[in-house]
């Protein structure tokens, strides 16, 4: 049995963004030696995310058109909503301001699996693993678990 956890640092470069990470993904598994089994990948923030989707630069600019949309930085004035965790947290002593992206983080989920089957990884022809990034620029940490076998 080969059970191997990698740690991929992630450097976002704008407030928000969609990083592909497949090849990253790829690599871990290449390297763990699998050669049947799953592969599972999740980011370590909560207002960032991962999501499984077709690579285009058209689709990526909608994905997050929408998502901010859904749960916008700052609801807009009047619209009769705001956003409880946008205030001062007594119990850290930190200032929460970025509700939408927390939002936005559980909206597009935190977390995708694949089977491996020969050493590589299975998904669809068009499918490509990207880090949603909602709060940036930061530096982030995504977990890639394998568990398998030779």
């Amino acid at each position: 049995m080969i059970i191997k956890l990698e740690r991929i640092e992630v450097q976002s470069r704008k407030d928000m963004e969609m990083i592909d990470i497949t090849d990253e993904i790829e690599r871990v598994v290449a390297e763990s030696g699998a050669r049947n089994g799953v592969v599972l990948a999740l980011t370590c923030h909560t207002s960032s995310g991962l999501l499984v989707t077709e690579g285009i630069e058209c689709l990526e600019r909608d994905v997050l058109a929408h998502l901010e949309r859904l749960a916008p930085k700052d609801p807009p004035k009047g619209a009769g909503f705001g956003y409880w965790h946008n205030r001062y947290l007594d119990f850290d002593g930190r200032l929460g301001f970025n509700a939408g992206d927390h939002l936005k983080s559980i909206l597009g989920g935190v977390n995708c699996f694949f089977p491996i089957e020969d050493g590589k990884v299975v998904r669809g022809s068009r499918q490509r693993v990207y880090f949603l990034e909602f709060d940036g620029p930061l530096a982030r940490t995504a977990m890639v678990q394998v568990i398998g076998q030779a």
